[in-house]
């Protein structure tokens, strides 16, 4: 018998990143000497939205999520001592890729690399923040033309080098149903291809179709993920052969990354979570038709807060063991042939083609951005809406509640803390690289740069310029943004009167007594303050409000806390709900708080929604915050009874 070759395992990599650039390298030099294959850059999100650490809607955000990256010394000292030209880096960055990319490049020629050998990606997919994740800063159009600048300058530049990953994960995350995430990110993908086609030669195009890679989400109902994966193999399969004329088959290749699900992860019995991740890492590898190039896994803490360099390597073990340990790369594809997957998978491809011929009617992905999203909302409630009615059974969550104390949550409450310092720290180095660069040549760059944009050039041969020149994010952002403009993405929230009453009568009835007290509609101001733009749970929250007949106020993401107040003015709101899961939720209430004072608004109570530390739910509840919540928290009709108890002026006047 002939013994197959082994298959080389997936690169395996982790998403890193936190605090300061020194800080992040000395993590990832750790990973490397673990045995990670590939980096994965965590940026935070001043860095991911275009705004420098010292940035008013920088506060409290600076270090929390990922890395902060100002300029082109913060990103030296973050690759210190890795070999640019042998590492193969992902970088989880959108708005501002082709500056993070430009960066990385002139980190890579100090360094005496040869640009043409670098391997990687930059996600660069702004569809899907329009959508599910908010880190866009301009308009759809020209943010499709950055995506194509920068695929346009890896082609000739950086020949191995993904210019753009389709990210459906965060659709999933969003609420999608596979056959969403399936339609949504190949409309994405046509719409990228379609802008780059006029610019790349006829005989060259098949080689640019093949360097677009895809980022995926694989959840817990792992047959129906993995046959979602063997779908998208055969529907991109199609797409390029049938809409593009890709004759080679090697440019027909579905390569994807995954990092597997985040939104079932629980903060109920967190150690259950170890196993859901691996469960979900089984849909990308078992099938060798579809298994992924890379893989990232969350840490068993995540939906408690940031992982601490023992839960990161943890994840990375359960990858090593799959791929060193077992015989699962000796062998062909383990499903070919089998008909209970066959039929799935046409299932999944006939319910994807459907959407993608209803999106393709509408104009395309940019022009259904609204559509699509009002999609996404809707799916996600009723997600949400099975789990509180018990059809979805969740361990831990709405069955099997009982059980022992994590022995994991140690006295560090089982996840890292960034040092409140680091802040003022990124921000004072920010200030010393001002003070020490040549004015005249930043000017000159940024000048340069603007032109670029404002002529249609492709923007990558000045950013890269202007990173050596000694330019920071913000100012490059600020640049575009001033060129194009900037966005505020819908909702997907209607504030329209629902007729969606089903299991909430006594709930309208409650709210419509209230109203009759209170003298007109009981006003619920939804806020989400900072930059995070993670909004699927103020999304909910504002959509099972206006069902229970409330009068809702949800002007989507990125506010600043001056500018809620403003609006709870404006709206003369009974009650203002915050939501912020970027960890960023101390600085942020304080001051909103602070503002509420001032404007002699204290009578409106707050309550705040997000990943928030028991230790820190009590400070904000001394603060003043009437409520918190946390994913534990998952019974929106309970915080829809707590908001009217606590605006009901029969109860104000007990107090």
């Amino acid at each position: 018998m002939t013994q197959m070759q082994k298959d080389r395992p997936w690169l395996i990599r982790t998403y890193a990143g936190h605090s300061t650039a020194k800080a992040s390298n000395a993590l990832y030099r750790g990973n490397l000497a673990k045995g990670q294959t590939g980096l994965s850059v965590a940026f935070d999100l001043p860095t991911q939205t275009g705004y420098d650490s010292d940035h008013t809607l920088a506060r409290g955000e600076v270090g929390k999520v990922g890395v902060p990256v100002c300029h082109l010394g913060d990103m030296r000292v973050l690759f210190e001592q890795i070999p640019l030209e042998q590492m193969n880096t992902s970088m989880t960055i959108n708005a501002t890729a082709p500056w993070l990319l430009a960066l990385y490049i002139a980190v890579a020629e100090e360094q005496g690399a040869d640009v043409s050998k670098l391997q990687g990606t930059v996600q660069n997919d702004l569809i899907k923040e329009y959508l599910s994740r908010g880190t866009y800063v301009c308009p759809p159009k020209p943010s499709l033309k950055m995506i194509a600048d920068v695929a346009e300058y890896c082609y000739t530049n950086v020949p191995k080098w993904n210019p753009m990953n389709v990210c459906s994960y965060h659709l999933q995350e969003a609420g999608a149903t596979p056959e969403q995430e399936l339609s949504y990110a190949l409309a994405t993908a046509i719409a990228v291809l379609d802008e780059l086609r006029p610019r790349v030669p006829t005989e060259d195009f098949p080689a640019v179709c093949g360097r677009i890679s895809f980022f995926v989400n694989a959840g817990i109902r792992f047959v129906t993920e993995m046959c979602k994966m063997r779908a998208f193999v055969d529907l991109w399969d199609e797409i390029l052969q049938q809409r593009y004329a890709v004759e080679d088959p090697k440019f027909r290749r579905f390569r994807y990354g995954v990092q597997v699900n985040s939104l079932g992860l629980t903060e109920q019995q967190p150690e259950n979570n170890v196993y859901r991740i691996l469960i979900e890492m089984l849909a990308v590898t078992l099938s060798k038709k579809a298994r992924a190039r890379a893989v990232q896994l969350p840490a068993w803490n995540e939906a408690l807060g940031l992982p601490r360099p023992w839960d990161q390597q943890w994840s990375m073990r359960m990858q090593q063991i799959l791929a060193y340990e077992t015989d699962l790369l000796e062998y062909g594809d383990l499903f070919d042939g089998n008909p209970a997957v066959d039929a799935k998978v046409e299932d999944l491809k006939d319910g994807a083609r459907a959407e993608l011929a209803n999106l393709d009617s509408m104009g395309g992905a940019v022009a259904s951005i609204e559509y699509m999203k009002s999609r996404l909302v809707d799916s996600n409630a009723e997600r949400l809406n099975r789990i509180e009615r018990n059809e979805t059974v969740v361990v831990g969550v709405n069955k099997w509640t009982e059980g022992e104390p994590s022995p994991l949550q140690t006295e560090d409450g089982g996840i890292m803390v960034v040092d409140p310092a680091a802040e003022q720290e990124q921000i004072n180095r920010l200030n010393e690289w001002r003070a020490e660069r040549d004015s005249a040549v930043v000017a000159a760059a940024l000048a340069a740069l603007r032109e670029a944009a404002q002529t249609g050039a492709n923007v990558m041969e000045p950013s890269i310029a202007a990173a050596k020149a000694g330019v920071t994010t913000g100012e490059w952002a600020e640049e575009m943004r001033k060129v194009y403009g900037t966005y505020r993405g819908p909702t997907g929230v209607s504030d329209s009167v629902s007729n969606k009453t089903e299991g909430l009568e006594d709930l309208r009835a409650a709210v419509d007594a209230v109203s009759d007290k209170l003298g007109r509609r009981l006003k619920f101001l939804v806020g989400k303050p900072g930059l995070d733009g993670h909004s699927n749970g103020a999304e909910q929250i504002a959509f099972r409000a206006r069902d229970c007949g409330m009068d809702i106020s949800y002007d989507g993401i990125r506010l600043t806390p001056e500018e809620i107040v403003t609006a709870a003015a404006e709206d003369d709101a009974h009650v203002i709900g915050l939501s912020i899961l970027s960890g960023s939720h101390l600085p942020l209430v304080e001051d909103v708080l602070a503002r509420l004072r001032e404007a002699g608004l204290t009578h409106i109570p707050v309550v705040v929604g997000g990943i928030i530390p028991d230790e820190d739910a009590e400070k904000l509840k001394s603060m003043g915050v009437s409520k918190v919540y946390t994913p534990k928290n998952f019974e929106l009709n309970a915080i829809m009874g707590d908001i009217v108890t606590l605006v009901d002026p029969q109860n104000l006047a007990a107090e």
